[in-house]
């Protein structure tokens, strides 16, 4: 019922006006009431108690989780309200004001009404207003103007919304407080979609040790702040959901709580694990109980809760008074959840049997935690970014954003803006309101400068400024931004012959250089099996569980792959699309010029090889063709290219029912490439009869291939 003048005469209280967006009357009136009941009166001062620096100490202490996931999106809110006679607000669930940060000429009147760090601002200390009401009413609250309830504040407008703890629970309060003549109708839209994100940061950091599903119907939108979020434990059980997933899948928690990660996403627990645990996972298209199919992405981080049998793995010692049967089992159970969380690394998933990757990985976990920055050398497409993503993924950082930079593809004169950020009118061509920089973006996670050896020797003065002050300055602009990065640099040049011709500043070198670490090439590798295998989990999205035929892993094991786990990955990508339903990888999966090149460069080395014998492969179930004709796979089987450890065959590849007889190899004198091509798809036809389309399956080529280097076969019938 609308609260009348009179009404408010015969409380004693002005009657509000109501303006914009501000709150219907009835909810003021209600506050109001709650005000009076709590002792005060609309002619008080303002209360300062609380303000002292030793209780702001203990506040930041009592929320450091809070206050260390919210920072950076508080600042991003202030870049998007600055100069408008305004500032925002953090507080905690009972309104103790956290941090604030706004225009200087505002902040000054603020500070003279108890808007300052430490204040308690919720209803029963300062009446009706925005950041203590939406703490009553759990929901986002506009208060304008002469809705305030003490006088002292009527020249404010504050537009507040709650915080909510993954489980329901209001842990803080974003709110953006101005002059009530500068009233936006947008503010109170852009407190809320702040809030959101960090409550997902909040989510994700109370869940990094649990398997957590980021899903949307639409692809575009994972990982901004409309994705839904879902949290299971590694058996499958629900733990908790976001905003954005209770509104996708149409449930509330009471309901979520009683399903399961099988039972909401037909995924299987063991099958989800395994396709988060390969090198460069896809999405996953899974379909929700109410038909609805989304993306999805999964993601298992840092160390995973486990229990055995039921029993929990300990997090103290052993009660004194415990039997030694009990501290055994206690001891056993801890021991297996260590084993289980080194498994669900990230950098214990990338060490693949190579003893130089091992190596790499020894390292950098003993740097875990320090902040030491580390420099990745290596050939393109070796995997530097994958391995960063790793460090950053096993780091205290890793619920914070890794942002990638690669400095050789951005344009020199753009390089500094994207890097620091620009303010409005900084230069020709900039976007309206400016935009953040990289570093910024990356503040409390991890910034990785791909490719550092290619940026402008000019910048790197200014970039070595930023590192070791840890501050930046936009473009346009005279304020300096605080920020806290862990830096992680990559090239594949030689960065200190680079500081001996004067291309590389010799001080940034040493700054980025606190580790420098090398991965070898895939070339130089011994575990090329287990790399496919991964690649292969990463790149099946239909769930197919697939597998090279004895003929490509022959291939595989042959080339150089000068484009390195790059090349790779592309290569089984395309060939998983082309095998659809396939349970096999062949040739015919294969690229073209990949299979040409292969073919060309194993035939290249036939001269020096053509006595050379060696144990041809079977050939897979898939291709069905005769132990007869696979016998001479000339190419492939007889011909190494680099003098490397062979990619050896997994045991379930083989098929033991046919026979893996070594042929006689032709005694060729070949005069040169052609003619060893030709020598070699003649063999080739010889042995099928004439028959091209098996001569093409036989030497792992299309038959376009040997049509043009044979054209007469064209105009003759198979």
């Amino acid at each position: 019922m609308p609260v009348s003048a009179s009404d408010s005469h015969r409380l004693g209280e002005p009657a509000p006006v109501l303006v914009g967006a501000a709150e219907p009357q009835d909810l003021i009136h209600a506050s109001w009431l709650r005000s009076r009941k709590a002792g005060l009166t609309p002619e008080m001062s303002p209360e300062f108690s609380g303000s002292s620096s030793s209780n702001v100490r203990h506040l930041l202490e009592e929320s450091n989780q809070l206050g260390t996931l919210a920072y950076p999106v508080l600042q991003a809110l202030y870049e998007q309200i600055a100069n408008t006679h305004s500032m925002v607000v953090l507080t905690d669930g009972a309104g103790r004001i956290l941090h604030s940060m706004g225009d200087d000429s505002f902040l000054e009147r603020a500070e003279k009404v108890a808007l300052k760090p430490g204040v308690d601002w919720s209803e029963t200390a300062k009446g009706t207003n925005a950041i203590g009401t939406a703490i009553e009413l759990k929901r986002p609250v506009s208060v304008h103007a002469e809705q305030h309830y003490l006088h002292a504040y009527q020249f404010l407008t504050c537009s507040s919304t709650p915080i909510f703890s993954p489980v329901g629970k209001v842990i803080g309060v974003l709110d953006v407080t101005g002059d009530a003549r500068g009233y936006h109708r947008h503010t109170m839209a852009l407190t809320r979609m702040s809030a959101q994100i960090i409550e997902n940061q909040i989510f994700s950091h109370a869940y990094q040790h649990a398997i957590r599903i980021h899903f949307h119907s639409r692809p575009e939108f994972i990982s901004t702040l409309f994705e839904g979020m879902i949290a299971f434990s590694r058996g499958g059980r629900f733990l908790a959901a976001n905003r954005g997933a209770l509104f996708q899948v149409g449930l509330d928690l009471a309901h979520l709580e009683r399903q399961t990660l099988s039972s909401l996403f037909g995924l299987p627990v063991d099958e989800l694990i395994d396709h988060c645990r390969s090198s460069n996972p896809g999405l996953l298209s899974l379909s929700l109980p109410n038909g609805v199919t989304v993306r999805a992405k999964a993601e298992i981080q840092g160390h995973v809760l486990w229990t055995v049998a039921g029993l929990n793995t300990p997090s103290k010692e052993p009660s004194p008074h415990a039997t030694a049967e009990s501290q055994k089992a206690g001891a056993d159970a801890g021991q297996w959840g260590r084993d289980q969380r080194e498994r669900m690394s990230s950098l214990h998933y990338l060490n693949t049997g190579d003893p130089q990757i091992a190596k790499v990985i020894e390292k950098l976990r003993r740097l875990q935690g320090r902040d030491i920055p580390i420099l990745i050398m290596g050939e393109t497409g070796v995997g530097k970014e994958l391995l960063a993503k790793a460090i950053h993924n096993d780091s205290a950082r890793a619920p914070h954003p890794f942002v990638a930079v690669n400095c050789a593809s951005i344009p020199e004169n753009l390089i500094e803006s994207e890097l620091f950020g620009y303010e409005e009118g900084a230069f020709t061509g900039a976007r309206r309101k400016g935009a953040i920089g990289k570093i910024q973006l990356a503040n409390g996670g991890t910034l990785f400068l791909d490719e550092i050896g290619d940026m402008p020797l000019a910048l790197q003065a200014r970039l070595l400024r930023a590192l070791q002050e840890r501050v930046i300055t936009p473009l346009g602009s005279n304020r300096n931004i605080t920020v806290n990065v862990a830096v992680i640099s990559a090239t594949h040049r030689n960065l200190r012959q680079m500081v001996a011709q004067g291309l590389f500043r010799e001080d940034l070198y040493y700054r980025l250089n606190g580790l420098a670490t090398r991965l070898p090439a895939l070339r130089e590798r011994t575990d090329l099996d287990a790399v496919v295998r991964h690649v292969l989990l990463a790149s099946c999205e239909s769930g197919v569980k697939r597998q090279l035929s004895p003929t490509v892993a022959d291939m595989f094991r042959r080339y150089n792959w000068p484009g390195n786990v790059r090349q790779l990955t592309n290569v089984l990508r395309t060939a998983c699309v082309l095998a659809g339903d396939d349970a096999w990888i062949d040739v015919e999966h294969l690229p073209d010029d990949f299979v040409e090149e292969v073919a060309e460069l194993i035939a290249a080395s036939a001269p020096v090889c053509m006595h050379t014998s060696a144990t041809v492969l079977p050939a897979s179930p898939a291709q069905g063709m005769p132990s007869a004709v696979v016998g001479s796979m000339l190419p492939f089987a007889a011909y190494p290219i680099f003098p490397t450890s062979p990619m050896s065959v997994p045991m379930d590849m083989a098929d033991p029912g046919v026979s893996t007889a070594t042929p006689p190899v032709p005694a060729w004198t070949p005069k040169g490439l052609q003619e060893v091509e030709l020598q070699t798809i003649q063999s080739a036809l010889t042995q099928c009869g004439g028959n091209v389309s098996a001569a093409a399956r036989l030497l792992g080529v299309s038959r376009n291939t040997i049509y043009r280097k044979v054209p007469e076969l064209a105009h003759k019938p198979e």
